[in-house]
């Protein structure tokens, strides 16, 4: 059985850092020490905000690995980290909600297209940004079918 994508242990709440690489190694980090990649994995997901911005706008970023990184993924899996204080991601834009994402095979796609659904309402943004929890954090990804 595969594990978990989203659990507790893959939230960092209130969390502040200085640069977009700090929180895109920060979401990073949280896969590997979960068992859902490798360590080169972070190095490949830095690689993919060089090539283009993983912003999506509302706060949020969802840092990933480039095509080749699939090789790192040994379960899909998402890391969540929320700073509240924001961290700029280039261009003027503030960043709030680090969602990282892991794919294996083209598990992603389905990951994303909750993560969008969450992300499209301001009001989930903004609960997401004030939560105080994982299990709140949680809920909101659960209300989504």
């Amino acid at each position: 059985m595969s594990k978990a994508i989203f659990t507790k242990e893959n939230i960092l709440l209130n969390e502040s850092v200085a640069t977009k690489e700090e929180a895109i190694k920060l979401a990073g980090s949280i896969l590997v020490k979960n068992g859902y990649v490798d360590e080169s994995y972070i190095e490949k997901m830095l690689e993919r905000e060089e090539l283009t911005s993983t912003y999506m706008g509302n706060f949020v970023a969802i840092p990933h690995g480039t095509e080749d990184s699939k090789q790192f993924v040994k379960d899909s899996g998402i890391s969540f980290v929320q700073v509240p204080s924001g961290v700029d991601f280039g261009g003027g834009n503030i960043v709030k909600l680090l969602i990282g994402i892991a794919g294996k095979g083209d598990e992603h796609l389905d990951i994303l297209s909750k993560i969008a659904i969450v992300c499209s309402e301001e009001e989930n943004i903004t609960k997401l940004v004030e939560a105080k929890s994982a299990d709140e954090i949680l809920a909101i990804f659960e209300g989504v079918n």
